[in-house]
């Protein structure tokens, strides 16, 4: 089917478009309004690129997968009929374009063989905090990021990406179960051991260091007991 031109109607001005719900900004994209297509785009872009790289690991795979399920959504937008919500339509197909990749990379994936054995995980908090911007706290935080990302990396393909709905994405359970075809049920279960094998990973890259934070050595401890030592002078 090919791709009707790109038409500036406008129609809506644009700092008005964020408001509007998908259903209306879907009518507006059926007539080639580009501010429309440019809104949804944005609104669903990152939700597209974390889903596909958590089958791919891989960003620019995940890249090509966020364009390509654009360029396929908006042809064939003229045959959606709202059945299901659009962002579940539009994320089902990154997800089968991801999927589809990571077939031909590996024929013999079998994406329902990840249930494993349920078991009791802590739950893992990703602390959200106001902290100072400065060049070690910001290093400290690049670091710590990248060590989550590659414990993420390595989860088994069923529980990574529904790690990644639920947890990284803040999809819901029943958002997540029929995204993956799932009941309910499978999606909490994966959760779980999706959070306790990232716990045993975070616990093998970070334990060691745990001993060494709150360090109190060089000039501070100097400087402490340069303060106490004058207090008992003073005494």
């Amino acid at each position: 089917m090919s791709v009707r031109p790109m038409m500036p109607v406008q129609t809506v001005a644009g700092s008005l478009l964020d408001a509007l719900a998908d259903a209306e900004l879907v009518e507006l994209a059926r007539l080639r309004d580009e501010p429309a297509i440019r809104t949804l785009t944005g609104r669903y872009n990152r939700r597209l690129f974390r889903l596909a790289r958590s089958v791919l690991r891989n960003d620019a795979e995940a890249e090509d997968v966020v364009q390509e399920a654009w360029v396929r959504a908006f042809t064939a937008l003229d045959g959606f009929r709202g059945d299901a919500a659009f962002s579940t339509w539009l994320t089902r197909i990154a997800l089968n374009e991801a999927l589809g990749r990571r077939r031909r990379q590996r024929p013999t994936i079998d994406w329902d063989s990840y249930d494993g054995n349920p078991s009791e995980a802590e739950i893992i908090n990703f602390p959200v905090s106001a902290m100072v911007s400065d060049p070690e706290r910001t290093m400290a935080r690049s670091e710590i990021r990248d060590v989550l990302e590659r414990s993420i990396d390595e989860l088994p393909d069923g529980f990574r990406s529904v790690f990644v709905a639920r947890i990284v994405e803040g999809m819901s359970v029943e958002e997540t179960a029929e995204l993956f075809s799932l009941k309910p049920e499978t999606v909490k279960t994966r959760l779980h051991r999706a959070r306790s094998l990232l716990r045993e990973a975070l616990d093998r890259q970070l334990g060691p260091a745990l001993t060494e934070t709150f360090p109190f050595g060089g000039s501070r401890c100097e400087r402490m007991t340069e303060a106490v030592v004058a207090r008992l002078c003073r005494s």
